[in-house]
């Protein structure tokens, strides 16, 4: 018969604080690594491969300047607008960040928004959406500065100079080396906070209820058939632009020569 042997009590929870020790771990682990991608698309998101995946910019760029030395590379292409997994029902605009999303919201940002004697629907700041855009493109911020890093991501390997898109020439700004001669320009990728020059955002679509005849009604409650889309009945800045198509010139969720005959008759 084979012979056991009787282990102490101590022993015995010893042995299952092990095993719920690496539980967790592995918990941990698998919860970040299955940030691929869109959560409905997955590895077939469009955005993977793209400008704004960061996620292997280097390799498909042939250069070893920009995740891990311009920015960190967080190893996930989501995290860089997504919450991860591991930090699901935590907000974000409890630790500064923008409400739902995992950026923080730009603290020296001061936003000038377009505005006209003729515009009812008056915009007051950047709804979430559309802040989540500005936070990297209005220049004040690292493209890297997030809420929550994956779980995996080890803080003591990271020596990233924590750069932000704007065509300055210092050792914060991408400018400093996307100035058109180095490298492609940065300049145009900028929007800045002056906004004014810039089509309205963040404002009550006119269209709706047929409330003014300027303006077309949309299909649906999220907008029109074409994708141009509304969120809660507001024009944002993803309305037209679509960041998980990059095949489309400018992002547009539409074609530019019929885009604006989307919402607007005349």
């Amino acid at each position: 018969m084979p012979a056991y042997i009787k282990k102490s009590p101590l022993a015995v929870r010893l042995t299952l604080l092990v095993i719920l020790v690496s539980g967790l771990i592995w918990a941990t682990y698998a919860a970040a690594a299955a940030i691929v991608g869109d959560p409905v698309l997955g590895a077939d998101d469009p955005i993977l491969g793209s400008k704004h995946d960061f996620n292997g910019l280097n390799k498909r760029a042939g250069v070893v300047a920009m995740p891990g030395v311009a920015f960190s590379d967080y190893g996930y292409s989501c995290v860089y607008c997504h919450i991860p997994p591991e930090q699901a029902g935590v907000e974000p605009s409890d630790f500064g960040g923008i409400d739902g999303w995992n950026r923080y919201v730009p603290a020296l940002s001061r936003y000038q928004l377009y505005d006209s004697p003729t515009l009812n629907n008056k915009t007051h700041g950047p709804n979430p959406i559309s802040l989540l855009c500005l936070s990297c493109h209005d220049g004040t911020m690292a493209v890297d500065m997030v809420v929550f890093k994956p779980a995996t991501f080890d803080p003591s390997t990271d020596n990233a100079m924590h750069m932000r898109i704007n065509p300055s020439d210092n050792l914060e700004s991408c400018g400093k080396c996307h100035n058109g001669q180095v490298a492609h320009d940065i300049s145009v990728k900028m929007l800045g906070t002056d906004l004014r020059n810039d089509h309205p955002i963040s404002m009550r679509y006119a269209g709706l209820s047929y409330s003014d005849e300027d303006f077309r009604p949309p299909d649906n409650p999220n907008g029109f058939n074409n994708g141009v889309k509304l969120y809660n009945g507001n024009v944002e800045c993803m309305s037209c632009h679509n960041v998980h198509d990059p095949s489309k010139e400018l992002l547009l969720r539409a074609n530019a020569e019929v885009l604006c005959f989307t919402c607007h008759i005349k």
